[in-house]
């Protein structure tokens, strides 16, 4: 499967690194490009890289607040899980 390809995995982490360097310059066009093409880049950074993954779980816990805007920004399954999670026990609670 080209995804577990180790030169593959290696290129798209490339890839969002370059997105990411990039993104300021793509902030300077109208609208919010410079947002998405970071966000598309940290995506592509977190899906093939295991030390990108282990530090963001590190800051995400330093910083939760900011943490939960980057998993829904990012469309995170493991974001979407949590936060049904967290309501479902909240109600539990409430009743």
């Amino acid at each position: 499967m080209l995804g577990r390809n180790p030169v593959y995995r290696l290129v798209l982490f490339l890839l969002g690194a370059i997105l990411m360097i990039v993104s300021p310059l793509a902030g300077l066009l109208p609208g919010p490009g410079g947002i998405l093409v970071f966000a598309v880049g940290l995506g592509l950074v977190l899906r093939n890289s295991i030390w990108a993954k282990r530090n963001y779980v590190r800051f995400k816990r330093v910083q939760p607040r900011v943490g939960s805007i980057t998993d829904w920004g990012l469309r995170r399954q493991s974001a979407k899980r949590r936060s049904a999670r967290d309501k479902a026990q909240k109600g539990r609670m409430n009743h």
